[in-house]
């Protein structure tokens, strides 16, 4: 059986609250990617798992400053030789997305620099998972009641559906051509994200009225959300609590330190 090709990744570095991010303040950086997390830049733990899994080709970063990313010891020397190349980021996440997927195609993984957790097996899980999928789009997803039974004083964002409620893995992999549409969606999503009547509209009745009386499972409504976009989407889920723990505010780094400390080494193969 022939391997599917490495990716390129793309690690999401910007900041949508900018100087006022809370983790960046609670740390006293000037961003929220280069808080260390285990004495270690979260951004560099990131681009080291990466590249540790064997999954990947070109690491892209898009942060809001590339010069404080391109100067930062652990990544200065692939910077050098092209191994990591740090773009300037959109006005928007999906912006710096199309703009990356547009000059890199696919497959194309996408991450956060804030998922300072990632390791070389989850990435490996997530690839090969994924690859077998066939789908146009594939998205990483945690049970709750993973996470709970490890993690209970995590506090996470689900999305609940009959049978079980998940949270993302911050885990993307865009397999084809097709996943542009998907881009375009999520950028109609950002556009009108003030706008609930607009929301609704982008998802539809029947996608928004499902999700609202909780009527799918997880299968089901992957197959209404690639029928409203017009492609494939599958979801993959991670079987480790760990997969869906990002830093979003100062609790969330704590905890982080806390499982690091218990961990013990940098990222690779955890």
């Amino acid at each position: 059986m022939i391997a599917p090709p490495r990716s390129t990744a793309l690690v999401l570095a910007g900041s949508r609250r900018g100087e006022s991010d809370p983790v960046a303040r609670y740390r006293g950086t000037a961003a929220k990617c280069l808080v260390t997390a285990g004495g270690v830049p979260m951004v560099v733990r990131v681009v080291e798992a990466l590249r540790a899994s064997g999954k990947v080709g070109m690491v892209l970063i898009a942060a809001d400053d590339p010069p404080l990313i391109e100067a930062l010891p652990e990544l200065a020397p692939l910077c050098a030789v092209g191994a990591v190349r740090v773009l300037p980021s959109a006005a928007s996440l999906s912006g710096s997305v199309e703009a990356a997927f547009a000059a890199a195609g696919p497959p194309f993984l996408v991450t956060t620099a804030d998922h300072a957790l990632l390791d070389a097996t989850m990435l490996r899980h997530f690839a090969d998972a994924a690859a077998a999928t066939g789908a146009d789009v594939v998205v990483g997803l945690t049970e709750a009641a993973v996470i709970r039974a490890r993690y209970p004083e995590s506090r996470r964002t689900y999305i609940r559906l009959r049978g079980g409620a998940f949270s993302g893995a911050n885990l993307f992999l865009l397999r084809t051509p097709a996943a542009a549409a998907a881009i375009a969606f999520w950028q109609r999503v950002e556009r009108d994200r003030k706008a609930p009547w607009r929301l609704a509209r982008a998802f539809g009745p029947r996608l928004l009225l499902a999700y609202l009386l909780r009527l799918p499972r997880l299968d089901q409504a992957m197959r209404l959300v690639s029928a409203r976009m017009g492609l494939v989407i599958a979801a993959v889920t991670m079987p480790m609590a760990e997969a869906a723990i990002d830093v979003d505010k100062p609790a969330d780094l704590d905890l982080v330190e806390r499982i690091l400390a218990a961990r013990g080494g940098r990222p690779g193969d955890a």
